[in-house]
């Protein structure tokens, strides 16, 4: 049989590194590295679920969408016998599919079991959250106005729970011309990567028009993505330029940029490796904020750093606001080996120090 067409972007080859200037400025060089950054909780238990995947069933492992939304983990996984599809149509009968962070909607589901698939279910749990208020009040016959990017795989997931009850809401702008059929049963959701600030933006116009609009259960803003963005506006205040490591399609990501600009950066911008980084951006630059999206490997961060000692940017202080310890349980089909062993980390909880 044939391997299924995949249609992810070829990664670029990351160039030579070590090529910025070390050119003087005016006050001393320097890196605010902002804390928390990089992999969240979420994004560290579906890479390993592909890794552990492939070490108990072997390649190839089919992978529906990016796993997480970053081009350097997509390769390095591809690397090791991951396949990636657009949808589980392209997989093989009676393979094993995983299905990305970003959650999938009901009819991905049951288009895989009517393959056959062997699915392996890597969703955030916050994610998963969101699906099950979306279940829970389209079952009471809401209308959910669901703030998230339209054509987002975590927005096509969360709408495909009640596809007759959601309406999505992309931008505050678009919070004033939304229309609902009763305006006292609607909620509001959102998509978990979005900027808290421009979130609530939204929320404030929807409840001007709809004074009864309810809130979610609890916020669905991921925790790791509010406290990348509340490390990043300490940093901005105080930074020439900011850095932000992620892919174009990181949602968490770009709005790093965004928030960055918006809290005092002079120049903010985002790249996937630390060779993108230009000269031109660092002339007059005294401060160089630092940060990456929370599917971010450590690894790239730490090529910035070396690249920007290079250009003379030796002393780093890292800025942190909040900490991080918390660990998501395996997909149940991943929480033992082939020899019944379970997994050190297979129950999630919190790491330790």
């Amino acid at each position: 049989m044939s391997t299924p067409a995949v249609h992810l972007p070829v990664p670029r080859i990351p160039g030579r590194r070590g090529r910025l200037q070390d050119i003087p400025v005016e006050g001393a060089k320097r890196v605010l590295l902002a804390a928390p950054r990089g992999y969240c909780a979420g994004v560290d238990r579906a890479v390993v679920a592909v890794e552990k995947a492939l070490d108990r069933f072997g390649a190839p492992v089919y992978v529906r969408k990016q796993i997480v939304h970053n081009i350097h983990v997509v390769t390095e996984l591809e690397t090791k016998g991951a396949i990636f599809v657009d949808e589980v149509d392209e997989v093989p009968p009676g393979a094993h599919v995983v299905f990305s962070a970003h959650g999938v909607a009901p009819a991905v589901v049951d288009a895989a079991a009517d393959r056959g698939l062997q699915a392996i279910d890597a969703t955030c749990p916050l994610v998963t959250k969101v699906h099950r208020e979306a279940v829970r009040f389209a079952r009471d016959d809401y209308e959910i106005l669901l703030i998230g990017h339209l054509g987002h795989e975590e927005v096509e997931g969360t709408a495909g729970e009640a596809p007759d009850h959601v309406t999505i809401v992309n931008s505050p702008a678009e919070a004033d011309t939304v229309e609902v059929r009763d305006p006292s049963k609607v909620v509001w959701l959102s998509q978990t990567t979005l900027s808290v600030d421009e979130t609530m933006e939204t929320v404030r116009r929807l409840r001007e028009r709809f004074p009864q609009l309810q809130d979610p259960p609890s916020g669905d803003i991921c925790y790791a993505t509010q406290n990348r963005q509340v490390a990043i506006k300490k940093v901005a205040a105080e930074a020439d330029l900011v850095i932000v490591v992620g892919s174009a399609n990181s949602s968490n990501s770009v709005r790093l940029v965004e928030v960055a600009l918006e809290y005092g950066a002079k120049a903010a911008y985002r790249v996937d490796y630390a060779d993108e980084v230009k000269q031109e951006w660092l002339d007059g630059v005294a401060t160089v904020g630092i940060t990456s999206g929370a599917s971010v490997p450590e690894v790239l961060v730490q090529q910035l750093l070396e690249d920007l000692a290079g250009a003379g940017y030796r002393d780093v202080a890292e800025v942190r606001t909040a900490e991080e310890d918390l660990m998501f349980s395996l997909p149940k089909e991943l929480r033992q080996d082939a020899t019944g062993r379970r997994d050190d980390r297979s129950l999630g909880g919190r790491r330790q120090p």
